[in-house]
């Protein structure tokens, strides 16, 4: 029950004005004679309502009215918070479904309940008592006083518990305020996310290009345009905010596409001429790989070469492999399928990549060797040094070393040795030297980057 649906009268002074407006005007239709007689005893005697009290009933209607006043007043102050009030707890709920949201809206049903009783005692109390009556005894304008009063009470009382509900409801207030600003500006943003990325797929198209793929995925996005436009109502504040952030990235997503698919076509041609060229290329090179094996198999031992006995069969394989896969890749951009174009020519540079290591291998393989065995002191001092360095940062402020680090620099010293006494014979194995000698590197720089790494971690 709130103030709309039973408001009593707010004072008494209208009642009087208007009661002494139609005094007056009786008097006025009398006939002239019985108004002077009827005057002089009302303006001599202040008004009929001295014959029922004098002014000691006057006083008890005066304060009575005054309570009546005072509980009008009471009662449209709670009615007005509770109104505003209703207005944030439909606000939390529009957001809000956690248990914290479903106890802030039974605690408020529960506060309507005392609202409602109290307003009752206040209205009973009101239409109990006609304080307007000429014939009003000094006994019932005080328990009507007296009434109203507790009634006002009650109504403040109430209010205050009101005010401390609503001052309780304020972090939950605020975020669903919060979400709610939100919503209006996430749906605008997602609706021109969408536009923006039609627009694009129609300039792309424009230009001769098909995005198909594209267009399915933005008319994907449809039924998540649909129901924003059903809006929070139906589908919840928190459900609509994320389903205007997904239709957001996604549409977002597919402009941005569109918009680079031109260039990515015209990469795509790039990437087919250079993988074209780099093809004929390594077939070129790959005929090299033979006369360098024959060099390789004249003047080293079989271990020197025999890894690289199969580099030319498999850099023709790999190549065949890659010319095939850029016919593939071409039909693909043909027809505008530009995932598997892309993917085609990922494939075809992984082959390439290959054939090139492959071929570059034997040339290398023949440049070290001849190396090595022109001059092997040459390896040897670099490997040394490179012991012998990490040798001296094991030593470095201490008497001796710490075997996690003396032990496998040692074991180099020691692997090194019967590396150098390998090359003594008539066909010595230069790739086993080369191969133990970055070996013994290897694991003198290993030992370095651990003393390095524990002694910083130390500081």
């Amino acid at each position: 029950m709130t103030a709309t649906n039973a408001r009593p009268e707010v004072g008494a002074g209208a009642s009087s004005a208007v009661r002494s407006g139609r005094d007056l005007l009786a008097l006025m239709l009398l006939p002239v004679p019985l108004v002077l007689a009827v005057l002089p005893a009302a303006f001599a005697g202040g008004g009929t309502r001295r014959w029922f009290g004098g002014r000691g009933g006057e006083s008890q209607r005066a304060e009575a009215q005054a309570a009546k006043d005072a509980a009008a007043e009471a009662f449209y102050d709670l009615d007005t918070a509770q109104r505003d009030l209703r207005i944030s707890i439909e606000t939390i709920n529009a957001v809000d479904s956690s248990s914290r949201g479903r106890k802030a809206s039974e605690d408020f049903a529960a506060l309507g309940r005392r609202i409602d009783e109290v307003s009752h005692t206040y209205i009973t109390a009101v239409d109990s008592h006609d304080l307007d009556r000429d014939d009003l005894e000094p006994a019932v304008a005080s328990r009507a006083r007296t009434e109203l009063t507790r009634a006002k009470d009650d109504l403040v009382r109430v209010k205050g518990e009101l005010d401390r509900f609503a001052q309780g409801l304020g972090p939950l207030l605020g975020s669903a305020e919060t979400q709610l600003a939100r919503l209006a500006p996430a749906v605008e943003r997602a609706r021109q996310a969408l536009l923006a990325a039609s627009n694009a797929l129609d300039t792309v198209r424009a230009a001769g290009l098909r995005a198909d793929e594209l267009a399915a995925r933005l008319a994907a996005l449809a039924p998540e345009l649909t129901k924003l436009n059903q809006g929070a109502g139906k589908h919840g504040v928190p459900e609509t905010l994320q389903r205007a952030d997904v239709v957001l990235r996604d549409a977002e997503a597919v402009r941005t596409e569109a918009e680079r698919l031109p260039e990515r076509a015209a990469e795509i041609d790039r990437r087919l001429v250079s993988l074209r060229t780099r093809a004929q290329a390594l077939t070129t090179r790959a005929g090299s790989v033979e006369p360098v094996l024959s060099e390789l198999r004249r003047r080293f031992s079989a271990a020197c070469w025999q890894d690289l006995q199969p580099v030319p069969e498999q850099a023709a394989v790999n190549v065949r492999q890659a010319e095939d896969k850029l016919a593939e890749a071409a039909k693909a951009r043909e027809e505008q399928r530009w995932a598997d174009a892309t993917s085609r020519l990922s494939t075809v540079r992984a082959l390439l990549n290959t054939v090139d290591e492959a071929v570059s291998a034997a040339g290398d393989r023949l440049q070290q060797l001849n190396a090595v065995a022109k001059d092997p002191q040459q390896e040897i001092e670099r490997t040394r040094f490179a012991v012998r360095d990490a040798q001296r940062l094991a030593m470095a402020g201490r008497h001796t070393p710490d075997p996690r680090h003396a032990r496998p620099l040692d074991d180099s010293v020691a692997r090194l040795e019967r590396a150098i006494a390998g090359l003594e014979g008539r066909h010595p194995d230069y790739w086993h030297f080369l191969t133990e000698t970055e070996a013994v590197r290897q694991t003198a720089a290993r030992v370095v980057s651990d003393i390095r790494e524990e002694r910083g971690g130390g500081a």
